[in-house]
C-alpha cells in the first residue's frame, strides 16, 4: 500500500465512530450492478475494495485475469481508501445499491448481516457456484454468524510484536515464545536504560491487544451481544499503561502525534509496537534500522490468547447477479495465478491452492510467514471472538479514549466509564 495499514486503520476508525451511528440502515432489497445482462449475454459486476495504489493495481490485474476465462462476467472495480469506503458504502446500502461483491471485515459482519445486506453464500456454495473447501487453519469461520456464511476470507493475519532488532540487541532482549508480560515490561525498562528510548509506542489503546489480554484471563473483549469485561478491568489496564507513559517506558504520546503517519517506532522513539503480523513492511520503508517480529507476551507463559483475523469478500443480498458474484469471489480465493500476484497484501492467503503457489522472496514477508507458522505450531491459535453489531464504533472508541488516557486528559476510570457508555449505545443502534 502506498500509505500504513496501520495509518489508514486509524483514519478509519476515526470516521466509523463519527457516522457509523449517524446513519439507521434498514434492510435492503435493491438491487447490485449495472442490471440485466447485455444482448450477448455478458454480465456486469461491481467489486469494491479499500486500499492504497499498490493493492489496486494487483487487483485490477486478477479481475482481468478473470474477465479473460470468464467472457461472460465483466468486473467494474470501485475502490478508495478505508474511510471513504465505509462512508460510501452506508449510503450505498442504505439507498439498496452496494457492490454485487466488496471486502469486507469482521468489525461489520453483523452490523450488516442485521441490516439484510449480506448475502448468506452458502446457498451459492450449495449450487455448486462457490467452494467452501481448502481454507487454512478454521479461517473460513470468521465468515460465519449465526450459521450463515456471510464472508469469504482472502487472507490471514494474527497480532505480532514489531521490534527494532538494534535495540532490542543492544539492550540484551531475546524475546521467545513463552515470555510474560512481567518479562516484557522487564524488557522495555531494559530498553530505556541502555537504549534511552522508550520501549513500546502506546500498547494499551490497542484494542485487539486488549482482547488477546482478556483472552489470556479467561475473558475476550466481545461477546455476541456486547462487551465481555467489566470497567473495572478497563480502568486496570489503562491505568497501568498510564504509569508507564509516565515513567517513560512508553513513549509520550504528543511526540507519536507528531511524527504521524510515520510510526513511533520507524520514527526511533520507541523499540517495539503491537500490531498485525502483515502491516510490519511499513517499518521497513518507513525507518533506518532493522524490524522483525517477536511473540505475544502471555499471563501463563503459554496462551497467548491469538487467532487469525482476516479481511474477507462479501456479497450483496439483493444483487441482480448472485451466481456471477459467487463465481467471481470463488476465483478471488481460489485460482492460484490471484494468489501469485496479491501475495501477502491483504495478509498471508487464506486457501492452500492460493498459499502453495505464492512464494515470498522478500525478508519481511519470508519473516511474516515463518511468524504465522510458528505461532500455529505452538497451537495457542484459538477462534476469534465474537463481534456483535456496533463493533466497529466500540473500536473507534476505544482508539480515541485510550489516546485521551495516554496524554493525560482523562483519568482511566473516568475513560472506562466513558467507553461503556459509547458501547452500549453502539449496541443499541
Amino acid at each position: 500500500m502506498g500509505t500504513s495499514r496501520n495509518v489508514e486503520r486509524r483514519t478509519i476508525l476515526k470516521a466509523a465512530g463519527a457516522s457509523a451511528t449517524a446513519l439507521g440502515l434498514a434492510a435492503t432489497t435493491g438491487c447490485g450492478g449495472d442490471g440485466g445482462a447485455s444482448a450477448d449475454g455478458t454480465v456486469t459486476i461491481r467489486y469494491a475494495w479499500w486500499g492504497g495504489e499498490p493493492r489496486a493495481i494487483a487487483i485490477k490485474k486478477t479481475i482481468a485475469l478473470f474477465e479473460k476465462k470468464n467472457p461472460k462476467i465483466k468486473v467494474k472495480p470501485e475502490f478508495t481508501d478505508y474511510e471513504a469506503f465505509w462512508e460510501k458504502f452506508q449510503t450505498q446500502a442504505s439507498g439498496g445499491n452496494p457492490p454485487d461483491v466488496f471486502q469486507n471485515a469482521v468489525g461489520f459482519l453483523r452490523k450488516y448481516d442485521k441490516r439484510g445486506v449480506l448475502m448468506d453464500l452458502k446457498s451459492q456454495a450449495d449450487a455448486g457456484n462457490l467452494n467452501l473447501g481448502a481454507f487454512r487453519n478454521g479461517v473460513l469461520a470468521n465468515g460465519q454468524v449465526d450459521g450463515k456464511q456471510v464472508g469469504i476470507p482472502v487472507g490471514a493475519n494474527t497480532m505480532s510484536l514489531v521490534v527494532d532488532l538494534k535495540a532490542f540487541q543492544k539492550a540484551g532482549v531475546t524475546p521467545e515464545f513463552g515470555w510474560t508480560w512481567d518479562d516484557y515490561f522487564e524488557a522495555l525498562q531494559k530498553i530505556q536504560d541502555r537504549v534511552k528510548i522508550a520501549g513500546d509506542t502506546g500498547y494499551f489503546a490497542i484494542m485487539y491487544l486488549y482482547d488477546l489480554y482478556l483472552r489470556q484471563n479467561g475473558k475476550a473483549f466481545f461477546t455476541e451481544s456486547g462487551l465481555g469485561f467489566t470497567e473495572a478491568d478497563l480502568t486496570r489496564w489503562w491505568e497501568d499503561g498510564y504509569k508507564r507513559v509516565k515513567a517513560g517506558l512508553v513513549a509520550d504520546p504528543k511526540k507519536i502525534e507528531q511524527v504521524k503517519p510515520k510510526s513511533g517506532l520507524s520514527a526511533g522513539l520507541a523499540a517495539s509496537e503491537f500490531t498485525w503480523d502483515n502491516f510490519s513492511i511499513r517499518y521497513e520503508g518507513e525507518g533506518d534500522s532493522d524490524y522483525g517480529l517477536a511473540p505475544i507476551p502471555t499471563t501463563d507463559g503459554k496462551h497467548t490468547g491469538q487467532y487469525l483475523g482476516s479481511l474477507m469478500l462479501s456479497a450483496f443480498s439483493g444483487s441482480k447477479h448472485p451466481e456471477e458474484a459467487a463465481r467471481f469471489i470463488d476465483f478471488m480465493v481460489h485460482d492460484p495465478e490471484v494468489g501469485e500476484i496479491m501475495g501477502y497484501d491483504r495478509g498471508i492467503l487464506a486457501t492452500t491452492e492460493q498459499y502453495d503457489a505464492f512464494t515470498p522472496t522478500d525478508k519481511t514477508n519470508k519473516g511474516v510467514r515463518a511468524y504465522e507458522e510458528k505461532v500455529a505450531a505452538e497451537g495457542v491459535l484459538g477462534k476469534i471472538t465474537p463481534h456483535p453489531s456496533g463493533a466497529d464504533v466500540v473500536e473507534a472508541a476505544f482508539l480515541r479514549i485510550g489516546g485521551e488516557v495516554a496524554q493525560g486528559r482523562t483519568k482511566p476510570a473516568d475513560a472506562a466509564k466513558t467507553l461503556f457508555g459509547e458501547a452500549k449505545a453502539a449496541f443499541a443502534g
